[in-house]
């Protein structure tokens, strides 16, 4: 069974939801919520497969969900779900660690299968436009906030992968690294950026990376 948490502040908007995975007999959704502050604390309890966030929310958004819920157990895996075709809110998705971002209007039967998709570890993000967001903290331009530029080239590609929502054992594997270096490394860049969680690292860098695009 794939377990899936549901987070939309309409009720029937999440009976609906819960009708159409359960229907499928093999989705098990283990709870839901309808506001923000209550997601990020039942998610990390249930350690669902999958959790569906819409993106607007009354106090909050399912983006920040999504990267508070993903710095505590990266294993979750998210949906992003929403009314609007946003690129801003896109990039944001993709920095918080969402494996997906789709709308409401999507069909029930290809629902069912991104969350099939996404349980099985899966992005459901187009590669280009995750690696142009990624480009954003790689790449030095003229207009990059000052933040940004103070941090050397190995800290960025450990920012990128941070943004990514890896912790860093993945990151000293992927970058073939120690993990104490690792840890060095992200100290180094929350000093810099005048942080002390890596959670706020990666809202930083979303806005950062926002102001640098326009």
């Amino acid at each position: 069974m794939i377990t899936v948490f549901l987070l939309d502040d309409h009720e029937v908007v999440r009976a609906g939801l819960r009708g159409l995975l359960e229907h499928d007999g093999e989705i098990d959704v283990v709870g839901e919520s309808g506001s923000a502050a209550q997601a990020i604390a039942r998610i990390p309890a249930l350690r669902p497969d999958v959790a569906i966030l819409d993106a607007r929310l009354p106090d909050g958004s399912g983006i920040d969900v999504c990267r508070e819920v993903r710095s505590v157990d990266p294993s979750i895996q998210v949906l992003i779900l929403t009314s609007y075709e946003d690129d801003e809110a896109l990039f944001a998705a993709i920095m918080a660690g969402a494996a997906g971002y789709v709308l409401k209007q999507i069909r029930g039967t290809d629902l069912v299968a991104a969350v099939r998709q996404v349980a099985a570890g899966h992005s459901l993000l187009d590669p280009a436009i995750t690696e142009r967001v990624l480009e954003r903290i790689r790449r030095g331009t003229a207009n990059e906030p000052d933040e940004l530029r103070h941090l050397t080239d190995q800290e960025r590609r450990i920012l990128t992968h941070m943004a990514e929502g890896g912790t860093n054992r993945d990151i000293a594997q992927t970058m073939n690294l120690s993990e104490k270096t690792v840890k060095n490394y992200v100290s180094s860049i929350l000093a810099k950026l005048g942080l002390h969680r890596r959670t706020e690292a990666a809202v930083l860098a979303t806005r950062l990376l926002g102001r640098a695009r326009n």
